[in-house]
């Protein structure tokens, strides 16, 4: 059974930890309806990329 040879340390662990968080989805402002959508993604009610 694999066992840690070495306690990780808080800082370690912290780093490890760091790409866990969950991040805020972002939006942009479309250029022909005005109205906010995800970048690279279909807009649905005009169906533009």
């Amino acid at each position: 059974m694999a066992v840690p040879k070495r306690k990780t340390s808080p800082s370690k662990r912290g780093m490890r930890r760091s790409a866990d968080a969950l991040k805020a989805p972002t939006y942009v402002e479309d250029k022909n309806s005005g109205e906010m959508r995800r970048p690279h993604h279909i807009d649905l009610k005009t169906g533009m990329y």
